[in-house]
């Protein structure tokens, strides 16, 4: 029997045919709004690393070198973080997109402070949690933090759930971002028209979706 669902290759098609009718809509206040929806998911990944670190306690040792606990104080490896950090300063700058838009232009800064510090509290949040109560060696820990669960996991599959739906709030409003600065920087203006709008958004998600069938490994490069 042949399987129509696939991870690594027929779930992104899914995806994209799914998401691409988001990815069309003129005005900035939709993509805004829709987004926000997305901030339940991070409340529930908050909730769900603090979990399981209650339920796996502390799993950290700075001396042992052969407990499977033990977390190296220091790597020289860490320039490998660049890449992370690329991507950050990349999807945070495409906010002076949004803030372009604001009513309240002089509230800019405030605005911008906030949300720089609320997510790095996330990230730090959830990063040091589930790193902390990893309960075996530090090199099993997958890409997608979520893989290190079960399937029977009920917990980590409400998060893939979750983050799903986060993803799917994330992926108009960042597709809205890109091309607006392409549309700007080449053509002036941005909003060109819903056919090049729509002959630009279906070119980027034919290339995402390659890339997550023919290379998913994105994660790995990253970090």
């Amino acid at each position: 029997m042949v399987r129509i669902a696939k991870f690594k290759g027929t779930v992104p098609i899914y995806l994209a045919l799914l998401t691409f009718p988001l990815m069309n809509f003129k005005s900035p206040t939709f993509f805004t709004k829709f987004n926000v929806l997305g901030t339940f998911s991070v409340f529930y990944l908050l909730v769900f690393t603090a979990a399981k670190l209650f339920e796996c306690g502390f799993n950290m040792d700075f001396t042992d070198r052969e407990s499977i606990h033990y977390a190296k104080p220091f790597s020289w490896k860490f320039p490998a973080l660049t890449g992370t950090m690329t991507l950050s300063y990349f999807i945070h700058n495409a906010v002076v997109t949004i803030l372009r838009n604001q009513n309240h232009p002089e509230h800019n800064t405030r605005d911008l402070a906030i949300g720089y510090l609320l997510a790095a509290v996330c990230y730090i949040f959830i990063g040091f949690t589930f790193y902390a109560g990893f309960p075996v060696f530090r090199s099993c820990i997958s890409d997608n933090f979520l893989n290190n669960f079960g399937p029977g996991d009920i917990l980590s599959s409400t998060a893939r759930l979750f983050l799903l739906f986060q993803m799917i709030t994330v992926l108009p409003l960042l597709m809205f971002l890109i091309r607006s600065q392409l549309c700007y920087a080449f053509l002036g203006k941005t909003w060109p028209g819903v056919g090049l709008v729509m002959l630009m958004n279906c070119g980027i998600i034919c290339i995402a979706v390659a890339v997550a069938i023919f290379y998913p490994n994105v994660g790995s490069i990253l970090r």
